[in-house]
């Protein structure tokens, strides 16, 4: 008999690396990484049937529901019997543009937007360089100062700001007669009234804005302001060419849902100045509370709604598609 070793001999070779079979790669394995895999989405369903029971109830239900209503004239009269109401197709959606009421609403809302956003963000950003480069000392406190009246509710600091702005004891009325004048009627006036709520609002939402540019700012590497410094740049070229172009993700996203919610505003005049003087103030989600809730027009109430929804969203992809394109 010869020494050589037949072919069939030989042990298998066991494949090694990222082409090698893995442990129950065969048959039975492939049933059992399907239970297995099974078992988990059953699980994850499992885990979300109670917020999609939620969701369902609470958001889906009754978003589809002011849509359909918003094609009818539901009113009080239907809210027991909500069959009963008529259709009346388009409508609703075409009285509104004819109403001088609503077209007001409108443009209340895009003044509060048009100089409320700007300021709120440029505000914003420059306290967050204030307290991330600027200020060594007492910065916690700073930050904690700001951002107090974004966590305190929304009533309590239109009433307080009512107060202080008040013509005859308020805060601001005191500051006037110590220097021998009269304070004007800030709420009063149908110049004035707007502009000052939009300064609450910008006070109160200016402290969600700087944490937003706070974290963008310290997610900028430090080699790249070290960098800057090295070639000569100034505090203000830095600022140009560095930490506005690097935080532009967040620019955006501040942007977007400040936008958003200034397109919402709502408790605002409600507290400060129900809508006056003369409309002055009266917006859009204002307009709609009085419609809906003290006129009961349910269905034109739903078609401005829906209207505001399509304006919000008309809005919210103009601003993506200008600032996304800037921060590739």
């Amino acid at each position: 008999m010869g020494t050589t070793t037949s072919a069939a001999a030989k042990p298998a070779k066991v494949k090694d690396g990222p082409g090698a079979d893995m442990p129950g790669a065969g048959r039975q394995g492939r049933p059992r990484r399907r239970r297995s895999m099974g078992v988990q989405n059953a699980a994850g369903w499992l885990f979300s049937t109670p917020f999609l029971v939620l969701f369902t109830v609470f958001m889906a239900f009754p978003i589809l529901a002011t849509l359909l209503m918003s094609f009818t004239d539901f009113g009080l009269r239907n809210v027991t019997r909500p069959w009963e109401a008529n259709f009346v197709g388009f409508e609703n959606y075409t009285e509104l543009f004819g109403d001088e009421k609503f077209l007001t609403s409108l443009f209340n809302t895009a003044y509060f937007v048009v100089v409320g956003v700007p300021l709120t963000i440029a505000l914003g950003l420059v306290v967050a360089v204030l307290l991330n480069n600027g200020i060594d000392r007492a910065r916690t406190f700073f930050r904690v100062g700001f951002y107090a009246p974004v966590v305190t509710t929304i009533v309590a600091v239109a009433v307080v700001w009512r107060f202080v702005l008040d013509p005859s004891d308020g805060l601001v009325a005191g500051l006037f007669s110590e220097v021998g004048l009269t304070a004007p009627d800030f709420l009063g006036s149908e110049t004035l009234a707007m502009p000052s709520m939009i300064a609450m609002a910008v006070w109160r939402n200016v402290g969600t804005v700087m944490v937003l540019f706070i974290a963008g700012l310290q997610a900028i590497p430090t080699e790249v302001r070290e960098a800057a410094r090295l070639d000569g740049a100034g505090v203000w070229q830095e600022f140009r060419g560095i930490t506005v172009p690097l935080l532009r993700p967040t620019l955006l996203y501040a942007t977007v849902i400040t936008t958003i919610g200034y397109l919402n505003v709502f408790e605002e005049p409600f507290v400060m100045t129900q809508g006056g003087p003369s409309d002055s103030t009266l917006t859009v989600s204002l307009n709609m509370y009085r419609e809906g809730f003290n006129f009961f027009h349910m269905g034109y109430a739903s078609a401005m709604a829906y209207v505001l929804f399509v304006v919000i969203m008309g809005i919210t992809v103009l601003q993506l598609r200008l600032l996304k394109d800037n921060t590739k």
